[in-house]
């Protein structure tokens, strides 16, 4: 017969259970990744990004499958905020778009670009975006649709245009051009 001595049973069952404790934390850290490499791996197909660094940046800037569609638009939506401010039109113009582009009402990406219209992101935001949109060009991925610098350029011009100027003078503004010039350079260099 087995003696059972109260210390000794009691530090073995807090023993079990941190172990236990400990199991399901690993386990949970183990999902976690798996979902994380998942996700890169759709990125990387959607994208034609096979830099680790790139895709990273992706992450860090919260793109995930269910936004990566926004990217093209971060340049436009740059545009818009140039002035300090989204216009009526400019939104209604972003919006158009986003549609054209396959993003649905009410999808985690129309509801990003919903907070990116209410609220300027970042300067570091729309450079890392550029950048990414560059190498994205760059890539030979069939992915990427129609994707071009050109036609980023003209959808960020017809931002700029849509709520400037009287009788059509002035229609851009100097911030403007400013901003889609930095934003050419960017997309069309190598």
């Amino acid at each position: 017969m087995t003696e059972h001595d109260g210390i000794t049973d009691n530090a073995r069952a807090r023993e079990e259970d941190y172990f236990r404790k400990r199991d399901r934390e690993l386990i949970e850290r183990m999902r976690q990744a798996s979902g994380a490499d998942a996700m890169r791996r759709q990125l990387e197909a959607t994208t034609g990004l096979h830099d680790p660094a790139l895709l990273r940046d992706l992450e860090e800037l919260g793109f995930t499958p269910a936004t990566i569609g926004l990217l093209p638009l971060v340049p436009i939506v740059q545009v818009a905020w140039a002035e300090g401010g989204v216009s009526n039109a400019e939104r209604k113009l972003l919006v158009q778009l986003a549609r054209a582009r396959g993003i649905e009402p009410g999808s985690a990406a129309d509801l990003r670009l919903a907070e990116w219209m209410d609220r300027r992101p970042g300067a570091d935001v729309f450079a890392r975006a550029t950048r990414l949109i560059r190498a994205m060009l760059d890539s030979p991925s069939e992915e990427r649709g129609d994707l071009s610098a050109d036609d980023l350029i003209k959808y960020c011009e017809s931002i700029a245009a849509a709520s400037g100027g009287i009788l059509g003078l002035g229609r851009i503004s100097a911030e403007e051009r400013a901003t889609l010039a930095q934003i050419a350079s960017a997309l069309k260099s190598k």
